[in-house]
C-alpha cells in the first residue's frame, strides 16, 4: 500500500450507502469496495527463503509396525 492512497469521492458514496441501506448496492459497486479495500490493505511482510524452509518441517516416517506376537496354541492332551 502506498502512503498516499486514499479513497475516492466516488467510492466513499458507495460505502456510505451500504451503510444505510445494505440492499441498495449492487453487485458492481460491491466488487468496487472489495477491490478498494484489498488494495488500500497492508502489504504482507516478504518471507525470506530461510523462515519459509522453517516453515516446511521435514516429513517424519511412519513408525514401522511391528510384527504381530504370533499365537501358538498348545494342543491339549489327555490324561489317562
Amino acid at each position: 500500500m502506498a502512503k498516499d492512497e486514499k479513497t475516492s469521492k466516488a467510492i466513499a458514496s458507495i460505502a456510505s450507502k451500504a451503510l444505510k441501506d445494505p440492499k441498495s448496492i449492487t453487485t458492481a459497486e460491491i466488487k468496487k469496495l472489495a477491490a478498494t479495500a484489498l488494495t488500500q490493505a497492508a502489504d504482507k511482510p516478504k518471507t525470506t527463503a530461510k523462515k519459509a524452509a522453517a516453515k516446511k518441517a521435514p516429513a517424519k516416517k511412519p513408525a514401522a509396525k511391528k510384527p504381530a506376537a504370533k499365537v501358538t496354541a498348545k494342543k491339549a492332551t489327555k490324561k489317562r
